[in-house]
């Protein structure tokens, strides 16, 4: 599939990027900023598949955002939405395959650190699968990266650390903390995020883990961005609807936007 994907790319567009940037909930607008773009719905591409999830349009853009060689994934599919786990980290794969040297991934969280807020940033510092689910289970492709991986530093420490300084200086407060990957689409129940809690986790969500793995499989830099739009289940009384998930992210954009635009300009993709 990745190589009938990127003929189709190649025909259409004569571009090779620097930076990819995976655009979650909250980031849906940012798109706007990316200058003389191509797009190209995901549902052209041959082997992708199209996003069903209200607020992710599914396509890829390129074009120059900062100076830079930019490929961005308006909206992205998930797991829970049926397709197997090769068509959910496909997109990565192929941005991988067109050049990209690092990965900015954004999604929606729900924070399980009972000192997160709804609309705090966090940056990933590691994360936990727990869905028993690996994008690299099967046949390895020797050529892209090792059979057994370390996964000791998913999260690229120099990107952390670029980030923490530009929230410093936007005047963030950026948290920091570990991303727990569950399958959904049901979101986790009281005794699930108590769990979570337990093992370390500060957020939970339903994407980002496949993505990254498979990214870092392939040599490319991570740095993980969540924005934490309710507290997880059990944190509060309160119910969860993605109606509100949605909510929170479009109160949030703003500073989520200015977060990503300036780490964009000042990253060095080298």
């Amino acid at each position: 599939m990745t190589q009938e994907a990127l003929k189709y790319i190649k025909e259409k567009v004569d571009f090779q990027p620097e930076l990819g940037i995976i655009l979650g909930s909250g980031l849906g607008d940012f798109a706007k900023n990316i200058q003389d773009t191509i797009h190209l719905p995901f549902k052209d591409i041959p082997g992708f598949a199209g996003s069903t999830v209200k607020g992710h349009t599914g396509e890829f853009i390129f074009g120059d955002l900062f100076g830079k060689k930019v490929l961005a994934m308006n909206g992205r599919v998930h797991y829970y939405e049926g397709h197997p786990i090769e068509q959910v980290v496909l997109p990565v794969k192929v941005m991988a395959d067109l050049g990209i040297k690092d990965l900015i991934v954004t999604n929606a969280a729900g924070g399980v650190n009972e000192s997160f807020n709804p609309g705090d940033l966090m940056v990933i510092t590691d994360h936990i699968n727990f869905t028993g689910v690996n994008p690299l289970i099967g046949p390895n492709c020797d050529d892209k990266g090792p059979r057994f991986l370390d996964m000791s530093q998913a999260y690229c420490k120099k990107s952390i650390d670029l980030a923490k300084e530009v929230a410093k200086d936007l005047s963030i407060d950026l948290k920091e903390g570990v991303y727990m990957w569950f399958t959904g689409p049901s979101y986790e129940t009281a005794a699930e995020v108590r769990l979570a809690r337990t093992v370390g986790a500060d957020a939970v969500g339903m994407s980002t883990v496949p993505e990254v793995i498979v990214a870092h499989h392939r040599g490319v830099r991570v740095l993980g961005l969540s924005l934490i739009t309710n507290h997880a289940t059990g944190v509060t009384d309160e119910p969860l609807s993605h109606e509100d998930v949605v909510l929170a992210s479009k109160k949030a954009e703003g500073e989520f936007k200015a977060l990503v635009e300036k780490i964009v300009q000042v990253m060095e993709c080298i």
